[in-house]
């Protein structure tokens, strides 16, 4: 495989057969809401990141796919109770799982979702699970104090940035990471590799945290697909929000809080308000370079893994997407 989309589409193929079976199990009004989930679509970068880790170290990955399917289905499990608890309407571009059948049936579907995943997890997988499956455990666990921890920052004013990081870390680079190291140690790779491979996912995970962060203020609606001031207009506490707070002078700090209490106000005034602020406050160049430190941090231990060097391409190509979208 050449690129990482190869990847995607190898394990999408893969995938689609396993919903259809999962589609075919009963009670219907179970399964229905799963397979509703599963098929929204989605970038697969997971399960094709523990592919390609797996193909640094073996030739065949077939035997990865059913952990790489677990990673998959475990992320969707995430997503349905993340858009129920952030009582979203739309994801992907379609109705979310609670507004297209009813919340009770969703959070339901999700936990059987989550059964599932650990089910998937187990699979082929014998003679390692007393070793990998603790690590997936305690990553899953990982994934909902991270959420935890945003929840908490809903109804808080003092978050700080080193609270921020780790709310991040936890809730979305954690998962990057151990698709990489779960990948390699079922190629057979050792245990220093590994380890550096989940230093490398740990750290691409952060700095694409931190992008995402950066286009909902200054990404271009157009390409991305994201509404441009969300997190904005949601007082959502972000890298560029804490920063600004950590920068501003008081008559600065003092317009934010004004604007972060208010609950009727014109969408467009408030972004362009707070990105006045951003501007001012520097928190852009800020956000840039804190990426490019995370990105360096990434290639640093790609680079330490004892392989040829060509085998790593397509990861270091994949840490360069997250500078291409900034510029």
């Amino acid at each position: 495989m050449n690129n990482l989309d190869d990847f995607v589409a190898y394990f999408e193929t893969a995938f689609r057969e396993e919903i259809k079976k999962i589609g075919q199990t009963v009670p219907q009004k179970l399964y229905e809401p799963v397979v509703y989930s599963l098929m929204m679509g989605g970038k697969r970068i997971r399960p094709a990141l523990m592919l390609l880790s797996a193909s640094m170290f073996e030739k065949s990955v077939d035997h990865i796919l059913p952990a790489a399917i677990a990673i998959e289905i475990f992320h969707n499990f995430t997503l349905l109770h993340d858009d129920i608890m952030d009582k979203a309407d739309m994801r992907r571009g379609l109705p979310t799982v609670h507004k297209k059948y009813n919340e009770n049936a969703a959070i339901l579907s999700g936990d059987a979702m989550s059964i599932l995943a650990f089910k998937y997890f187990a699979q082929g997988n014998d003679t390692r699970l007393h070793e990998l499956l603790p690590l997936f455990s305690a990553t899953a666990l990982e994934v909902c104090e991270g959420q935890q921890l945003d929840m908490d920052f809903e109804t808080r004013d003092n978050v700080t940035v080193t609270e921020y990081l780790e709310m991040i870390r936890l809730k979305t680079a954690v998962l990057i990471a151990i698709s990489l190291k779960i990948g390699a140690l079922l190629a057979n790779a050792s245990q220093t590799d590994a380890d550096l491979l989940y230093d490398y996912g740990i750290n691409i995970g952060l700095a694409f945290q931190l992008q995402d962060d950066w286009l909902d203020v200054y990404g271009n609606p157009d390409i991305f697909g994201k509404k441009k001031g969300g997190d904005i207009c949601a007082n959502k506490k972000t890298y560029l929000l804490l920063k600004a707070v950590e920068a501003s002078d008081p008559l600065t700090l003092k317009q934010l809080n004004n604007w972060l209490l208010q609950t009727d106000f014109d969408h467009n005034h408030k972004i362009s308000s707070f990105i006045s602020i951003y501007d001012k406050t520097g928190v852009s160049e800020a956000t840039q370079n804190i990426m490019l430190a995370y990105h360096h941090k990434a290639l640093l231990a790609l680079e330490k893994v004892a392989v040829p060097a060509q085998f790593k391409n397509l990861l270091i190509a994949f840490a360069g997407e997250v500078l291409e979208r900034i510029k």
